[in-house]
Formats: C-alpha cells, structure tokens, sequence
C-alpha cells in the first residue's frame, strides 16, 4: 500500500507525541507509529553519546520492515559529564537529575536512526544546555507539576522547565527530543520528502 510519501510509507518507532508534533511541523506525518521496544540501559563504561547511538540503532532494527517502509528512531540522552541521564524512574530520582544539573552545563544527545530493508543512515547530534540556579522550592514545584515524567534528565524545556535555562547552544529540537535539519537530511537520503517539500 502507497503512503503518504508516494511509494515509499514513513514509520515512526517512537510514541513520544513530541517527536509526532516536530515531524509535523517540518511537513512529515507518518503513515504509522510503531514504538520499538529494547532496553535502555547504559553498558558498563558506555559514553553517552555512544548509548544515544546504540539505542537509535538498536530501535531501528528491532523491527521487520516491507520493502516500501522507511523507519525513524531516535533517542535522547543528557550527560552530564560522561554520565548518561535518562527517564527518571519516580519523582525522587526527578528531584536529584534537577539538583545535579542546577547551576551547571550539561549535553543533550539525540541518536538518529532511519532504516529500509536495504540500508540504515545514522547521525548523533548534541546541544550544550545550562540550568540556572534552582531553589529547592523550584525544584520541588517542578517535580510536583509530572512534567518529568518520560523526559530524559527528567525536564522538558518546551515546557515549564523553560523558565530554567537561560542559553543552549545548538539544535533546540534537539532537546525537545528530535533534531530536525538532521532528521530531515536523513529521510530525504531514504527517499521520504516533506509534504510539500518545505524543507
């Protein structure tokens, strides 16, 4: 069955509805969303631009593709240091991802992987972010809001978070969960094109 990119169907293996609105807003809907799951935690050692890497890849190859679908995956890590931060289990480890990045400059790492049955194009693409100060009231608002919840380091910047960072240098989508010149670049090498070609 033709998708909406002519031949050729756009899978999703991710069900962040986040990484479904920054597709949109670049002209990608996908033809469907089917989340890749695999086990998200770090190897002995492992650098966290090497686990953004490996989990992006390991998503994409989890599943069987038809010969017209093209599948997206991705994951996002913060480091802090050479330690790799991902989705805070409860609030209390929400309250001490916060603590550890208050007042300081962190990395966001996004590993990209697009797929088709014949070949797999890779990229990682990282942003340096830095927390304002927080105060324990901040903190405590914030980990009471939930908006950690399924968010790597354990905060959104698209949301209330925003009001703690004061500069990032690099992809904004990045952080939000999905760098989108990359991204873009990738699909159109595996022949997926924006709806109307707007990017």
């Amino acid at each position: 069955m033709a998708g909406r990119f002519g031949e050729k169907r756009l899978i999703l293996a991710s069900a962040s509805p986040r990484r479904l609105d920054l597709l949109a807003q670049v002209g990608f809907r996908p033809d469907a969303v089917r989340p890749s799951e695999t086990d998200e935690t770090p190897l002995r050692n492992e650098l966290p631009r090497v686990l953004a890497a490996r989990l992006a890849l390991s998503k994409s190859q989890a599943q069987n593709l038809s010969p017209a679908e093209v599948l997206l995956a991705a994951d996002t890590v913060v480091a802090v240091g050479r330690r790799a931060l991902g989705k805070p289990r409860d609030a209390q480890e929400a309250r001490a991802f916060l603590r550890l990045l208050s007042g300081r400059r962190h990395r966001v790492i996004t590993g990209i992987a697009v797929r088709n049955p014949e070949r797999i194009w890779t990229r990682e693409v990282e942003t340096a972010v830095r927390f304002s100060q927080l105060s324990d009231q901040e903190i405590s608002g914030y980990v009471d809001s939930g908006e950690w919840q399924g968010k790597a380091g354990g905060y959104a910047i698209q949301g209330l978070a925003g009001a703690f960072i004061p500069w990032i240098s690099g992809s904004y989508s990045n952080v939000v969960g999905l760098p989108l010149r990359e991204t873009v670049t990738l699909l159109r090498a595996a022949g997926i094109h924006p709806l109307g070609n707007l990017a």
